[in-house]
């Protein structure tokens, strides 16, 4: 017969071990709320930085465009393309192109170019507030009373959550016009036709969800990034790490989001 304290000691183990994930996690939400408080409250009280905005927007949305732009136009084209081989089997290709822009401003718009800014946009500024850590720029801020997060952490948030939006204005406009070129030119598709079911079953609550959903995500792609930069310790391994980080939870951040404001606006 087994030790009692031995089966309650394997029994105990994995508890302890949830248990402990389930701790750190909260812990992390609570650190990552507290730093996203005392931004917010540091940068609208002033003084403000309107060139250290006004550059954080230049690189989040004009930068950001290219990669962005293309995601959306092969996103178009993919998605015509697919929806047509599916719908073709129901007789029902007359769809495509609603299933084209309502995929592109509800879900994929926003979505992948979240996803796209967190790689290019949240792994640079993690990777620059990382380096003026460890190299004790911050702290040297700190010295000369300007305070890290006026300066430094509430520009990049407030620009991720203003040009966002804007760049999956554009990914919309592009994707759809990915589709319309399958849909003409490929597929056999009028273009006053293609155009009119593209924006026969559009309602307005399909772009603003989209919209919506871009400003969260930009919020927490420039929030991640920050925060793990910020937070960066032990020279270039650090930085290394806090890049990585940045963008791993800013993703999961992202998809997690999305569930939640899709069931806000459609539920």
């Amino acid at each position: 017969m087994p030790d009692a304290r031995l089966t309650d000691r394997s029994f105990m183990n994995p508890l302890a071990f949830i248990g402990r994930i389930i701790l750190s996690l909260c812990e992390a939400i609570g650190e990552i709320s507290l730093f996203a408080a005392r931004a917010i409250a540091q940068g609208v009280s002033g003084p403000y930085y309107p060139r250290a905005i006004l550059r954080q927007m230049i690189d989040i949305g004009y930068y950001s465009l290219p990669v962005v732009g293309l995601t959306a136009i092969f996103t178009g084209m993919v998605l015509a393309l697919q929806s047509h081989t599916g719908f073709s089997r129901f007789e029902a290709e007359s769809a495509v192109a609603t299933i084209v822009v309502l995929s592109m401003t509800r879900e994929l718009g926003p979505v992948l170019a979240g996803l796209m800014v967190a790689g290019r946009v949240g792994a640079s500024m993690a990777a620059e507030l990382g380096t003026m850590r460890v190299t004790e720029q911050i702290d040297a801020l700190t010295t000369l009373s300007t305070s890290p997060f006026k300066y430094l952490v509430w520009p990049r948030v407030l620009a991720g959550f203003l040009m966002l939006p804007l760049l999956v204005l554009v990914a919309d406009i592009i994707g759809v016009l990915g589709g319309f070129i399958v849909g003409v030119y490929k597929l056999g598709f009028g273009p006053i036709e293609y155009m009119n079911r593209t924006f026969d079953f559009l309602q307005t609550e399909d772009v603003v969800s989209g919209l919506v959903k871009a400003a969260i995500f930009g919020f927490l792609v420039a929030l991640m990034g920050c925060y793990h930069g910020y937070r960066s310790r032990g020279g270039a391994q650090g930085v290394g790490a806090a890049t990585t980080m940045a963008v791993v939870s800013a993703s999961i951040l992202i998809l997690t989001a999305n569930y939640i404001v899709t069931e806000v606006f459609f539920s």
